[in-house]
């Protein structure tokens, strides 16, 4: 279907891929995991054309469509919504535009040259388009009254599944998909897994969801060391492997039939596990039919995130008596009542994110609450991780200065113990010399994490963790808060981090708080609950 032969892509003397030679073959979904900088993105824009390689090409089958999903939400300002997502289909939409024009000036000549391009129309469905593009259309939440309107017209969210719409239009051969889930809703999301999973094409697809990941890849396309590696099954089964090849690499005493064992009941129980949909099923036998020499132990590096509490809390950890606050005269929740019980993982979230960020900050006593009163137990100690962390990193300081900041101890205090700590985050060496105002996205992160797990606090408070985090510390981060004891308060777009950690769903709302005791996925497709949400936002 797709071929790359001999690609080599170098910036001045960082080579980012070094002769690397694979194939994307029809039917498979493939997803591009890599660590941040590895050149995930850099791949999909050569594939795409979009950039040329230092060297090899990219070949596409004779005949075949290749679809890109649009990064750039403004591309298409001056048109039509409806004709947005047509032009998804190039070739079709070439032909339509070409007969429109000739309609404009109406000739004999033209009339036959007319004929034959409604043949071409014809045989491409395009009489359908417009009606199947509508179609795709509401599925994304783009409701009918919005596909007549300009691009220009339409906010962030709603461009962005228009784009969507339009990658995903006339079912192209090859599709390509660059974090295909940012600024998508719950609802939507979970369209797009069920569409994909369905697909019989080839999809090639970077994201940092690993909920997307598991629900429609069916191969993941790990690159490291300048070179591209396919392996069969999900995110979750490339992980578990490489991590149980890794510890098997470490067992230097274990007999290799013992390994061999070791890998063969890991494939029957993973295969046993997963869920029956049409793509998980041939998954499924492709992991039954795995050859174990494939399973080889990733040279990724974790973050050790471990986060331990200074003493336990005691059962009264924060009592919320009718809170509500408003923005600009505009109310982001009202009549909040909530009661947090010890342990608690409380899973917050609202349809307007400016809401649970208000909650946040109001809880940690940084904004003034409209109406109401909170009160946190006397034997609680908390931890923010804020959405916006700047106002932390405006000192110009090493890193090793400002972790110290939180040290409690006069050994924490010492460098030795400092870089020790930094490094187990992944700033070993000079790197944990480096000045805190130059840090990317992603290091801000983790060293907001790092100050959180100095501070050992029994409440966690967590907005939008999985910000600018790559894929491993995301998987870190969940894996410890699974095994946190204390209570976790958590907003976060990340379906895993939802459902993997959430005993306790709490939504805030206009008109007053809807809280269950529940997984988030049992919350989000509970029928009453629908409908009381319904209400709620009316």
């Amino acid at each position: 279907m797709l071929s790359v032969s001999n690609l080599s892509v170098q910036f001045g003397k960082r080579i980012l891929f070094d002769e690397v030679n694979t194939q994307f073959v029809q039917g498979n979904c493939y997803g591009i995991i890599g660590a941040n900088g590895s050149g995930k993105s850099t791949l999909l824009k050569i594939i795409s054309d979009k950039q040329d390689p230092t060297s090899g090409h990219v070949h596409l089958a004779p005949g075949k469509r290749m679809s890109v999903l649009e990064q750039n939400h403004n591309a298409f300002d001056e048109f039509m919504v409806l004709e947005t997502v047509v032009m998804g289909n190039n070739d079709l939409f070439k032909v339509k535009s070409e007969i429109d024009k000739l309609y404009e000036n109406y000739t004999d000549e033209n009339a036959e040259k007319i004929g034959e391009l409604q043949i071409t129309f014809e045989e491409m469905n395009g009489w359908n388009a417009e009606s199947n593009a509508a179609t795709m259309l509401s599925n994304l939440g783009v409701g009918e009254s919005l596909h007549y309107t300009s691009m220009a017209d339409l906010d962030g969210k709603q461009k962005v599944r228009v784009l969507l719409a339009q990658a995903l239009f006339g079912n192209p051969d090859v599709l390509i998909m660059d974090e295909p889930t940012n600024d998508l809703d719950y609802e939507t999301i979970s369209w797009l897994e069920n569409f994909l999973a369905n697909y019989d094409n080839c999809v090639i697809v970077v994201s940092h969801d690993r909920h997307f990941l598991d629900s429609v890849c069916t191969h993941i396309s790990d690159i490291d060391f300048g070179k591209i590696s396919h392996f069969s099954g999900n995110y979750t089964f490339w992980y578990e492997s490489s991590q149980l090849a890794a510890r098997q690499r470490a067992q230097q005493n274990k007999k290799s039939e013992e390994k061999k064992k070791e890998l063969q009941e890991f494939i029957a129980r993973f295969s046993a596990n997963v869920a029956k949909s049409k793509q998980a099923t041939s998954r499924k036998k492709m992991i039954e039919k795995l050859d174990i020499e494939q399973i080889k132990p990733s040279s990724r590096r974790y973050p050790a995130i471990i986060f331990t509490s200074e003493r336990e809390a005691g059962d009264q950890i924060l009592n919320i008596e009718k809170l509500s606050a408003t923005i600009d005269g505009e109310v982001l929740f009202n009549n909040i009542d909530l009661n947090l019980d010890k342990g608690d993982k409380v899973i917050l979230f609202s349809k307007d994110s400016r809401a649970t960020t208000a909650f946040y900050e109001i809880v940690s006593g940084n904004l003034k609450q409209d109406g109401g009163k909170f009160q946190w137990g006397v034997t609680t100690s908390q931890s923010y991780l804020p959405l916006d962390n700047e106002k932390f990193f405006e000192k110009k300081m090493s890193l090793v200065d400002w972790l110290r900041q939180w040290a409690k101890t006069e050994e924490e205090r010492e460098e030795v113990f400092i870089r020790g700590f930094l490094g187990k985050m992944l700033f070993s060496g000079e790197e944990a010399l480096k000045m805190c105002d130059v840090l990317s996205g992603g290091e801000k992160v983790r060293c907001m994490l790092s100050r959180m797990m100095m501070i050992r606090a029994n409440v966690l408070k967590l907005d939008e963790p999985t910000n600018h985090l790559d894929l491993e510390s995301i998987t870190a981060f969940n894996n410890t808060l699974k095994n946190f004891k204390g209570t976790v308060i958590l907003t976060t777009h990340d379906h895993e981090f939802a459902q993997t950690i959430g005993n306790r769903v709490v939504e805030l709302t206009p008109k007053g708080v809807i809280d269950r005791y529940m997984t988030f996925e049992e919350y989000m497709s509970d029928d009453k609950i629908k409908e009381i949400r319904t209400k709620m936002y009316s």
